[in-house]
């Protein structure tokens, strides 16, 4: 079961699998854009809702990171845990914030301003617009297009119009099986639903893993959004997922080359304080009690996202304005 708003009203008993027993995840239901008429990209105007711990608002919260763009949009953070009333606000917790836009206690106050019959899932990253008092969009890979190519921040481009088509492709082609396939085998209603979540997961790490032994980055020579996406779900898998969903098949430190990859963009400047490893830990292992109906946090295993990764020895190479500060 899922908590969620219907026409406005909280509630603790809806369901989010399908009756073959597949994850069925909600689409999201604001998907307005920066750089229109209604919503001109101007420098403070926005704000950032994210989770330190949730894969999907960590895109967003790198973004922002790497562009330089943390004097044009704000942003605050919500507790990595996850009560029956959803995302909260608690700045007395390491690394959370208040709302400092709104002043509300929980994330879903926020859309029920934006929308008082709103129904669905409270969910993150959030983009807010502080002019309009309304949300501009909550589906992640949006907000990333939209923060890389609305704003200029310091001139990193991590989505070039020459690869936009590539990078599109790549990013629709790991959702499925990698980004979502982890919560789909976690989330499973039934033994057949979650092998098979598991078993397509794995064939598509195993893939990629021969793709990144040729190439820097999975688009190519260029770090992109699609790098992002991946990474995000990469960088949680030993610690989460592989135990807690149990994608434990392999750990993702046991690849080739998806391990070296991962520190590869770990060490890119900007992206190792977007990483926040207690909240990530958390947030899975508290939040989900029908998983872990104990909420004990597993102490391991120990991870070194600062090892040598020798991947600048293959074509490709981080955008010059990161080079310059590494």
């Amino acid at each position: 079961m899922v908590n969620m708003y219907v026409d406005g009203e909280w509630r603790t008993d809806a369901y989010e699998s399908t009756d073959d027993g597949e994850f069925d995840r909600d689409p999201t239901a604001f998907r307005d854009a920066v750089g229109t008429e209604r919503f001109p990209a101007e420098a403070g105007r926005y704000h950032l809702y994210v989770s330190r711990a949730c894969p999907w608002a960590h895109g967003a919260a790198m973004v922002r990171s790497l562009l330089g763009l943390e004097g044009e949009i704000s942003m605050d953070i919500v507790d990595p845990y996850r009560d029956e009333r959803g995302w909260q606000f608690t700045p007395e917790k390491d690394d959370c914030t208040p709302d400092t836009v709104n002043g509300v206690d929980y994330l879903g106050e926020t859309y029920l301003a934006a929308d008082p019959d709103y129904t669905g899932r409270v969910t993150v990253p959030v983009l807010w617009d502080t002019e309009r008092d309304t949300i501009v969009n909550n589906e992640s890979i949006e907000i990333m297009r939209q923060l890389s190519t609305a704003f200029e921040g310091n001139g990193v481009d991590l989505y070039p119009e020459g690869l936009r088509d590539d990078t599109d492709e790549v990013v629709d082609a790991i959702y499925d099986p990698i980004n979502n396939g982890v919560y789909r085998a976690g989330f499973a209603g039934t033994q057949a639903a979650y092998e098979a979540a598991v078993e397509e997961l794995f064939d598509a790490l195993d893939h990629w893993d021969g793709v990144l032994a040729d190439q820097r980055y999975i688009v190519g020579e260029r770090l992109t959004l699609a790098d992002l996406r991946m990474f995000a779900t990469l960088v949680r898998f030993d610690q989460v997922y592989h135990t807690h969903f149990k994608c434990n098949k392999r750990l993702i430190s046991q690849y080739d080359n998806l391990w070296p990859y991962v520190c590869d963009i770990y060490q890119t400047p900007g992206v190792a304080q977007t990483v926040n490893m207690a909240h990530i830990t958390e947030h899975y292992y508290t939040t989900h009690t029908d998983i872990n109906p104990t909420a004990f946090v597993a102490v391991g295993p120990d991870l070194d996202f600062e090892a040598p990764h020798d991947r600048d020895a293959l074509p490709g190479e981080p955008p010059a304005k990161l080079r310059a500060t590494a």
